[in-house]
């Protein structure tokens, strides 16, 4: 197999038609490098229609699948005529979903038991690939034509799991005026694949091309994307290419013959999982070509690549370099992300926490995790303190973000995601008080949520920051869970969340800050701009209160506009005195109270104000 192999979709995955006559057909299709029938070898595809599944008496049927020797891949597959194999006894042969698995022999005997497809279109619970035939689902009807990506500067994102969320890619759409409210164009899904277990993160891939059955059939989360697009929201996948599961099918399937896997490496086991080989042709093919399906397929709008440090080999290497330059390029036909300017809207977000500024250098992500402002205000949180650089860190350009590079000979902005909370830590809320434990010593304290009011500042800054601000489920209402440090209670331990949290007295409060924030963001091109001035001769940080301004220039269609942020930390109302800087009219906008005016006669008047304790104000022209 040589560097201009690609992959061809229609040779492998379950490919179910209905032929002249009528029947149900199915091909089966797979690459197996290295694993031949000169060697012995020989492949079953064992079938089972889904209603069959858990009747005992009801076995799967065993198709043998043809090696072809010259193909460049070592393509195994079989067609089957379900309609002629009908079973008067079982549902096979009938319209539905079906169910099949791979067992792989040598000589007769049994050397894998049973792996799952790697080119599985559909899933089934767990481990197991599906298909279903074309008359028992009507093709579904797009209608996102006109949707557009937003730019970098009007993003704003919620990470959530599916199944913590609300269950289902149809509870999410149920939500998503809820989402809107809260300022939301950017939907990031943690990994939507399959898992063994009935509740998992999904940091472990079994199946990289399908969602999850237990969220909902393809045609389901193909729902969501496109009620989301009817709403102006991107989603975006978490995708996990570093390392897999186990029993993913290119490990199985090769540990258990010895042969050498076209896409695990020498590395073994990483920290993470079995890690992946991005220098074999085979796996970088594999992954644009699974990333160009969820692009094509399902309209999805970028990915956030899981722990990228393990695949970056520099800025012309041929891992993480390669897969978003390739994926840059295989999105530009795409109207959706098309920029007036030339360039692709595609979201492609790295997790490179050691170096996140160099990964937006050196790469064709154009935004980035960071964790640097989750780390200060946690400190903030933990040791009762504000300083200069928790203020820093608000302005990407002074923190060392660039604020453009180049795609293909033409400048775009790049910026990073800045956040407060993320899956991977326990609840900020936590860190200011917790409940005494609801079992014995060992057992897991929650936030105390009566102090949710020492969230609001934090808030303000989230929403007034340069950058993209991004929210972690539950946030806006003072979710207050703690993720323990390790182990598979951290993964495997499903956290709904508390929608019972939005009613009551701290929820509806800081849900209600949240959705003013939102809106003032969405409305003010002061508060997206990429302009902050730090009044460091003016702020206090040792009494809790810092101050900052955003401003826009005039265009076109607007006029240039001020905003002046001041935040205060502590537990007592502070005055401060501070210039602003034109001769123009300033409303506090957090509670629109008309009375809070302030009128400035010249340039850089000094007015006095006064910030009520864990709270802040927000003044714009």
């Amino acid at each position: 197999m040589d560097n201009a192999f690609t992959i061809d979709r229609n040779e492998v995955g379950a490919h179910a038609t209905i032929d002249n006559q009528g029947d149900l057909q199915v091909k089966f299709g797979i690459y197996l490098p290295n694993i031949t029938a000169s060697k012995g070898y020989q492949l079953l595809v064992r079938v089972i229609h889904h209603d069959d599944q858990f009747i005992p008496e009801i076995p799967p049927k065993d198709f043998p699948l043809t090696h072809h020797p010259d193909h460049r891949a070592s393509l195994w597959d079989v067609s089957v005529n379900l309609t002629q194999a009908t079973d008067p006894d079982t549902h096979f042969g009938q319209s539905g979903t079906y169910l099949y698995r791979y067992q792989l022999l040598r000589l007769g005997q049994v050397v894998s038991t049973w792996f799952t497809d790697p080119f599985a279109y559909e899933t089934g619970a767990g481990e197991l690939a599906a298909f279903t035939t074309p008359d028992a689902t009507p093709a579904f009807e797009w209608t996102d034509d006109d949707y557009k990506v937003p730019p970098i500067d009007e993003l704003v994102v919620y990470e959530l799991h599916v199944g913590e969320f609300n269950d289902s890619f149809q509870g999410i759409i149920d939500r998503l005026d809820y989402l809107q409210g809260l300022g939301v164009n950017v939907l990031e899904l943690m990994p939507i694949g399959s898992v063994k277990q009935e509740f998992d993160w999904g940091y472990g891939p079994i199946h990289f091309w399908a969602p999850e059955e237990r969220f909902g059939r393809p045609e389901s989360f193909k729902q969501l994307v496109n009620a989301c697009h009817a709403k102006g929201i991107a989603v975006i996948l978490d995708a996990v290419y570093e390392h897999v599961d186990d029993n993913y099918p290119y490990h199985r399937a090769y540990a258990d013959s010895g042969e050498a896997s076209p896409m695990i490496g020498p590395f073994g086991e990483g920290f993470f999982g079995t890690q992946t080989d991005l220098a074999s042709p085979f796996t970088q093919q594999y992954f644009r070509e699974c990333n160009r399906y969820w692009l094509e397929e399902y309209h999805v709008d970028g990915f956030r690549y899981d722990y990228v440090p393990g695949m970056y080999d520099g800025p012309t290497g041929v891992g993480y370099a390669k897969m978003v330059f390739d994926t840059y390029q295989d999105s530009l036909p795409f109207e959706r992300f098309k920029d007036p300017k030339g360039f692709s809207r595609i979201i492609q977000c790295a997790e490179h926490l050691p170096d996140p500024r160099g990964i937006l250098r050196e790469t064709f992500s154009n935004c980035t995790w960071q964790n640097d402002l989750l780390n200060k205000v946690e400190s903030m949180a933990d040791h009762r303190f504000v300083d200069e650089s928790f203020v820093h860190l608000l302005e990407t350009g002074f923190s060392g973000y660039p604020d453009t590079r180049d795609f293909n000979g033409i400048e775009a902005p790049v910026a990073p995601f800045q956040y407060i909370e993320t899956h991977d830590h326990s609840r900020l809320i936590n860190r200011f008080g917790q409940l005494p434990p609801l079992g014995g010593e060992g057992d897991i304290r929650f936030g105390d949520r009566s102090n949710f009011f020492k969230l609001q500042p934090f808030a303000m800054a989230l929403y007034t920051c340069v950058g993209i601000p991004m929210l972690w489920q539950g946030q806006e209402f003072a979710e207050n869970y703690t993720i323990p440090g390790g182990g598979n209670a951290r993964i495997s331990v499903r956290r709904g969340v508390h929608w019972e949290f939005f009613y009551d007295q701290p929820g509806q409060t800081l849900v209600k800050l949240y959705r003013t924030l939102a809106r003032l963001r969405r409305d003010n091109p002061a508060l997206r701009s990429r302009n902050f001035f730090y009044f460091y001769q003016e702020s206090r940080p040792g009494d809790g209160i810092v101050a900052y301004r955003r401003w826009s220039e005039a265009s076109a269609d607007q006029p240039a506009q001020d905003a002046i942020v001041i935040l205060n930390f502590s537990d007592f109302a502070q005055e401060i005195w501070l210039p602003f800087p034109e001769p123009r009219v300033y409303q506090e906008k957090i509670n629109e109270n008309p009375d809070n005016q302030i009128t400035v006669a010249h340039s850089d008047q000094y007015h006095r104000l006064i910030i009520p304790s864990n709270y802040g104000h927000i003044y714009l022209t």
